[in-house]
């Protein structure tokens, strides 16, 4: 069985859905730490020719503090109004502009201010438009010492779910030793992307941005055929 693992990212970029279709189960984390300066409560979009961040509004805490004790703020509601235009200015004369953007639609409107079950939601609902089958499962729910750390804890999670194969991004070479894991019985690998562009208007590509944009200028057919496109090191 092939497994994931990864954090919960807002909208997260095309290598992150092509990791999950990769394999038989994918794990999201919610029991890990905040990372404020990750991908986690932001991202970015193409808005007039350049790349934009867009974020989510965080009620104060530690930066320490677990993913799912984190929430939204309470300006949300304001914030979403001024997220949800910046989005449409950016996309209105994208090709796939009105396919996409009632998904996008439906996902700020989630009414949750828990991050990770908001940003949760938001991964399913692209999931289910891109017709990735594959379960996710949440991490705490799942029979370990949850106070392990960093690579043990992979270790543990693979080993609970059964799996004999690890799939993680390829900038996680630096993080996890194969002979540990094949010591396991698992064996490690890395997904690397191939090189996919496309035409984002009249601007020169731009890469690695949210998923939103993939979709916006892409067809379902299209972005299925992206979600093959990489090599396992």
């Amino acid at each position: 069985m092939k497994l994931a693992i990864m954090q919960p990212y807002f909208f997260p970029y095309l290598g992150y859905f092509q990791l999950l279709h990769a394999v038989d189960e994918f794990i999201v984390y919610n029991n890990i730490e905040f990372t404020r300066r990750g991908w986690i409560h932001r991202n970015r979009i193409l808005l007039n020719g350049k790349d934009s961040y867009i974020s989510l509004p965080l009620k104060a805490a530690s930066d320490y503090e677990h993913i799912n004790n984190r929430t939204l703020a309470e300006n949300w509601p304001l914030e979403r109004k001024k997220l949800y235009n910046r989005i449409v200015e950016a996309y209105r004369k994208a090709p796939h502009f009105k396919d996409v953007m009632p998904l996008i639609e439906n996902c700020l409107n989630y009414q949750e201010q828990n991050l990770f079950e908001f940003l949760l939601n938001s991964i399913r609902q692209v999931t289910n438009y891109l017709n990735i089958r594959t379960p996710i499962v949440i991490s705490s729910e799942v029979n370990i010492d949850h106070q392990l750390q960093a690579q043990a804890k992979v270790v543990a999670l693979c080993k609970a779910r059964g799996a004999s194969v690890y799939i993680n991004p390829i900038g996680g070479t630096t993080l996890y030793d194969r002979t540990q894991f094949k010591k396991e019985g698992i064996e490690l690998k890395f997904l690397k992307m191939d090189d996919i562009s496309y035409t984002q208007f009249n601007n020169s590509f731009i890469p690695s941005l949210s998923v939103i944009d993939v979709m916006m200028f892409n067809s379902k057919d299209k972005i299925s055929e992206y979600l093959n496109q990489y090599q396992l090191i």
